[in-house]
């Protein structure tokens, strides 16, 4: 995998465009210059959280003794479910009850944006090939600097694209990660096999 490719699947994953009407929903109370505040320190969290788990990742599942096809699969399962969501979401959205006041952590930088797909897959990228960490946050940076410019200029992009259109790229990324999800459950179970033998 490049880089290119792995700032794709994480750009994917980390779904900026799906996440632009809960986050419009959840800073319309603050003021201007307090939402631009609360967005950075949210992104930033989300990509601390994800940078730990790409780097350490590998260290935890060494500890809980848990084999890398497991968090191929499990993250291949809980990838499915949410791209699931995206294409047929709920009524009450994807996210369900969204708590009032500022946010703080939850839901905006967890699980919004790093989500336990996100935190898989950092987890995968830095277990199968540790001597490409370097590489992979690289990736990681680009995916969410991109996630970064689209939710800050989310209010633009909501009145310029409109709901119709976010929603029909939604069920679009969703449609991708029901197919990437696969992917990774099919490798998942591929690898578990292999190394099991006959």
């Amino acid at each position: 995998m490049t880089i290119a490719s792995a700032a794709l699947l994480l750009f994917l994953i980390l779904d900026p465009l799906g996440n632009i009407p809960v986050f419009l929903s959840l800073l319309r109370t603050l003021p201007p210059q307090r939402q631009r505040i609360v967005l950075v320190r949210e992104l930033l969290i989300a990509l601390g959280v994800l940078m730990a788990f790409l780097w350490a990742g590998k260290y935890a599942l060494e500890l809980m003794h848990l084999r890398q096809e497991s968090v191929s699969i499990a993250g291949g399962i809980v990838l499915f479910l949410i791209g699931i969501r995206m294409i047929f979401p709920p009524p009450e959205g994807l996210m369900g009850e969204i708590p009032e006041g500022e946010p703080f952590i939850v839901p905006m930088a967890i699980p919004l944006v790093a989500g336990p797909s996100g935190m898989a897959a950092v987890i995968l990228m830095g277990s199968n090939e540790p001597a490409r960490l370097g590489e992979w946050s690289l990736a990681l940076f680009i995916a969410w600097a991109a996630t970064a410019t689209i939710l800050f200029s989310a209010t633009y992009l909501y009145k310029w694209l409109g709901q119709r259109v976010l929603t029909a790229v939604e069920r679009l990324m969703g449609m991708l990660l029901v197919a990437i999800s696969v992917q990774m459950l099919m490798d998942g179970i591929a690898t578990y096999l292999h190394v099991q033998g006959p």
